[in-house]
């Protein structure tokens, strides 16, 4: 059996779009005929670089995540500039270095924020995805909403990044029981969990703790990249794999296996 994935036709909102994952993400879904929304924040040249490449087929919104009004404002711009929508990326994630050496008052800081921008937006962003999928799509088969969480959701993290390894638990469990129990209205949905990436965040840890920190357990003799994430993202936002909503696929050269 050969499989060739068109998506044309298919309109795509992927959060944190300008770079890293996000980026590879939404290139991947653009090549297979997509029509994609790129949100972006601070990285305005990078998102408009892609937008040049696929005039005919990308939007770019900037919006803060950390704030409800703009996540909210995305939705509805990715809506109205696409027609419509199909697929849901939740991308967009920070890891704030949280050391236990922070004030109380800083660790909260940083606590909120992650949690607003891990957890919170990807929430109300899959819940407004959810309502227009059911309401506006019961022709074009539902919709699909595809999270990037992470292996620190299910091993932890270091001391310095427990917010980073919560939040991406929760939205595992968010996630799931949006499978479980909107599945029969035709929402779908999936979870990928990298381990390291070559992105700045791994610089981030690799300045912290080494690069013999990072390749751990790594099974593979390279640190996977971006692109090694995107196909299996193209294959979800495809409906072929369907029967696999609520499954947490692992992306981390065996660093974790469940």
């Amino acid at each position: 059996m050969s499989m060739h994935i068109d998506l044309s036709g298919t309109r795509v909102l992927v959060t944190g779009a300008s770079r890293g994952i996000g980026k590879a993400i939404a290139e991947g879904l653009l090549e297979a005929g997509a029509s994609v929304c790129l949100h972006y924040n601070r990285t305005a040249d990078a998102a408009l670089g892609i937008k040049d490449r696929y005039p005919t087929q990308c939007i770019a919104v900037k919006a803060d995540l950390s704030r409800a009004d703009e996540t909210k404002r995305l939705f509805a711009d990715a809506v109205a500039g696409l027609d419509g929508l199909d697929v849901l990326v939740n991308n967009a994630g920070i890891a704030a270095e949280m050391p236990l050496s922070l004030s109380t008052d800083q660790w909260e800081h940083a606590w909120d924020l992650t949690m607003a921008i891990n957890l919170k937006a990807p929430a109300l962003l899959s819940r407004l995805a959810a309502q227009h999928f059911i309401s506006h799509n019961a022709d074009r088969d539902g919709g699909r909403i595809i999270s990037v969480s992470s292996r620190a959701a299910f091993r932890g993290d270091t001391a310095d990044f427990m917010a980073y390894a919560a939040s991406k638990g929760g939205l595992v469990s968010f996630t799931r029981s949006i499978a479980r129990s909107l599945g029969p209205q035709g929402v779908k949905a999936f979870l990928l969990a990298p381990g390291f990436i070559r992105t700045d965040m791994a610089e981030d840890a690799i300045r912290l703790y080494g690069e013999s920190f990072v390749m751990q357990g790594i099974a593979l003799p390279r640190l996977t990249e971006p692109d090694d994430i995107a196909p299996l993202a193209v294959l979800l936002a495809s409906g072929l794999a369907d029967h696999a909503t609520g499954c947490t696929i692992d992306i981390n050269a065996a660093s974790y296996v469940h």
